[in-house]
């Protein structure tokens, strides 16, 4: 079952990244599997996927502890942190999508050079001011980006976004155009960050379009796992 949605989504994104000019490499696939348990993470595994994403550091780090024996999989860091949480990052993360402040930020860095590491991340943007959404607002994201200069054992690899929800998946495309306007304007003006290559966007519902407007790294869970309970 797993295996067959793997392969459906895979088909839908290799027609929206030559939609977009690009090819299926091009596009990497995050395997949601935040709250599913570790065998629906190993039939996902044996089925091609090697990225999975996960949003609560402590379910998080049991699943990585007990799937060490597969060395090439790697797992991201997608959910909102918490600065008293951030020790629990340890060596666990590839990747964390979502640094939403500059006292995050600090924080991490902090954390990362007193274990000698350097943490790739992504800047998680709030585009559109939502309330109820992390990131950092467009009015302070320059600033911010100022400020991660002086964050060595941070390395910023680009953006991510969580566009607003809307029973039409189609409402968001001028967001994700606006994002991916905001990433290559970024990658310009901030050359200091010379890995800066990822924008993370586009969900169950949404990554087709997403894709189509200049994502390169999608987040899907439901679409692969089924619904959560």
């Amino acid at each position: 079952m797993i295996g067959d949605r793997i392969r459906y989504i895979t088909e839908k994104i290799d027609r929206a990244a030559v939609r977009s000019g690009r090819r299926l490499d091009d596009i990497t696939l995050v395997a949601v599997s935040k709250t599913f348990p570790i065998e629906k993470i190993i039939d996902a595994y044996n089925s091609g996927l090697r990225i999975f994403g996960e949003s609560r550091l402590q379910e998080a780090a049991g699943k990585i502890e007990h799937l060490k024996a597969f060395p090439d999989i790697k797992f991201h860091m997608i959910g909102h942190l918490q600065t008293n949480k951030i020790r629990m990052l340890k060596d666990y993360f590839n990747l964390v999508h979502s640094v939403d402040s500059v006292h995050l930020a600090k924080k991490m860095n902090d954390y990362f050079y007193s274990i000698n590491r350097v943490q790739d991340i992504l800047i998680q943007v709030n585009l559109v001011n939502e309330p109820q959404k992390y990131g950092i607002k467009i009015e302070e994201f320059d600033e911010m980006m100022e400020k991660m200069k002086s964050f060595p054992n941070l390395r910023v690899r680009g953006l991510m976004f969580i566009p607003p929800f809307y029973d039409d998946p189609e409402m968001n495309r001028g967001n994700f155009r606006r994002m991916k306007v905001l990433f290559d304007e970024t990658k310009k003006k901030y050359k200091e960050f010379k890995e800066f290559d990822i924008l993370s966007m586009g969900m169950s519902d949404d990554f087709e379009i997403a894709i189509e407007e200049g994502a390169n790294m999608v987040r899907i869970g439901s679409a692969i796992f089924g619904e959560r309970v």
